[in-house]
Parts: C-alpha cells; sequence; structure tokens
C-alpha cells in the first residue's frame, strides 16, 4: 500500500471540508422517504435535509427508532434524545425483520475503514484477521443493511489507507465487478450509488458496478483525487464541480445542527 499523500493545500472557500461533505450528501436525499442513520455526519446529513431538500424525510435509527427528529445530536445510537418526536419505537428486530428486511428503507448511510472500486466496505480488520494490525467494531448492523436498502450512501475521509485496491476484509457487500451476478443475488438492495468524500463525489457505473468520480470539490484535482486512492478511478465524461455548500446550509449546520463544531470543524 503506498503512503498517504499529502493532503491540497487549504483554501480558504469560506467553509470546511466536512461541510461540503455532509450539504453534498444531503442533496442526495431529495428523493427519499426515509434514510437509516447513524451517528456523526450521516446524522447532521439527514437533519439537515429534512430542513432542505427533503422536509418530510424520517430518520431510522439501528437502535430500533422510525420518524425520529433528535433535539440534539444524539452520542451514540442508543441516545434517549432519539425518541424525541418519533413514529414508532421498537425492538431491534422489529426495526431489521419488518422495516430493514422488509425492503421499506429508501437510504442508509455507510462508512469504514477502507472501500474498494466497487464500493465493498471493511470495518473488521487491519491487516491479517487471525493477527490484524487493529481490530475494528466489526459489522453490527452494516451487512444487512448493506443488502436491503434500496440504496447506500457512503460518507467518509479520502486517503490511500482507506481507499484500497484490496480490502482486508470485506464486512458490507457492494457490487461485485458483474451485475449479472448482482441481479441474480435477490437482494432488495441495489448496492451503493454514491460516495462522498472530503475530494469529491462519486457514482457507480451501471455496466460494471465501479466506482467513478463524479464531481471535484472546489480547489481539488484529479491529481489530488489519484493520489488519495489506491486505484486509477473511472472519471464521468460529464466530471463537473460540487456545489458549495449555501448560505443556508452554512447556517444549518453552524447554528441548529452543530453548534460547537464537534463533527464539522
Amino acid at each position: 500500500m503506498k503512503p498517504d499523500a499529502p493532503p491540497p493545500p487549504a483554501l480558504d472557500l469560506g467553509y470546511s471540508k466536512s461541510e461540503i461533505m455532509i450539504a453534498a450528501s444531503a442533496r442526495q436525499l431529495s428523493a427519499a422517504s426515509n434514510c437509516f442513520v447513524g451517528v456523526g455526519l450521516p446524522n447532521i446529513v439527514c437533519n439537515l435535509a429534512q430542513r432542505t431538500v427533503s422536509p418530510n424525510l424520517q430518520l431510522v435509527y439501528e437502535s430500533g427508532v422510525y420518524g425520529a427528529r433528535p433535539e440534539r445530536l444524539p452520542l451514540s445510537i442508543g441516545d434517549p434524545t432519539l425518541a424525541t418526536g418519533a413514529t414508532a419505537i421498537t425492538s431491534m428486530f422489529e426495526l431489521f425483520a419488518f422495516y430493514l428486511q422488509a425492503g421499506r428503507i429508501d437510504v442508509a448511510f455507510l462508512g469504514g475503514a477502507q472501500i474498494d472500486r466497487f464500493g465493498n466496505l471493511n470495518t473488521t480488520v487491519i491487516g491479517d484477521y487471525a493477527h490484524p494490525k487493529v481490530r475494528l467494531p466489526g459489522s453490527g448492523g452494516a451487512c444487512e443493511i448493506a443488502i436491503h436498502a434500496k440504496q447506500i450512501l457512503v460518507i467518509m475521509r479520502q486517503a490511500t489507507r482507506s481507499f484500497v485496491d484490496t480490502l482486508d476484509f470485506r464486512t458490507s457487500p457492494g457490487h461485485s465487478g458483474d451485475p449479472a451476478h448482482d441481479a441474480a443475488r435477490g437482494w432488495n438492495g441495489s448496492g451503493p450509488t454514491a460516495v462522498v468524500t472530503d475530494l469529491a463525489t462519486y457514482t457507480f457505473d451501471p455496466e460494471t458496478g465501479e466506482m467513478t468520480v463524479g464531481t471535484l470539490h472546489p480547489g481539488v484535482t484529479m491529481d489530488d483525487v489519484r493520489a488519495n486512492m489506491g486505484w486509477d478511478p473511472r472519471v464521468s465524461p460529464d466530471l463537473g464541480e460540487t456545489p458549495p455548500p449555501t448560505d443556508q446550509e452554512l447556517r444549518l449546520i453552524r447554528e441548529e445542527l452543530d453548534p460547537a463544531g464537534v463533527y464539522t470543524k
């Protein structure tokens, strides 16, 4: 594995890398009715989407909460604030069996320590499984989410250590590289549909299932992208620039969603 490239020179664009990741991800939810979400950046993304592009978006949490509108940033998926305004509070079993595995989840957010060109994710180990350099938290519900949510959005920072040619362990399946094989798997979900990083946004090629650069964030070049991943990526013929966060999006992030800058500074 090649060492991580130095980050692109810092530009004062009036927003942080986390803020453009949040804004770009929130815009992906304009057509979603519900979203399986965790804590951290995905939680801020979904709350921003509720306030902008998807006011009726229902937030679904692994702990058994459907339709939450938390009053503050939750500390974990077991934080009592998730019960605020919830449509339903169920057991984890009921949430997974009757919502997720029944194919009723439109979009889910996942992340990981490693991702490959087909959107497969590793949250289990870094290094050899029997003698790892780092033992990670593991799957939790991520494998089931990857299989059953209709769309999967991945949000994670980009570096050669995380965007790798070969995973050390495949925790959550993405595309296989063979669309016919993928279609025959019988899953509710279509696999990963988008990736948002601190450098760019990606889609997945429908013919190959391979991650494809769709837009570059302002101030980022393709050389920056290539220097921070373990393979030479496909590039959309319509490659564009990611729209920066609007004044409204920045106000909501900074004043309502993360005023202390826990996740966004």
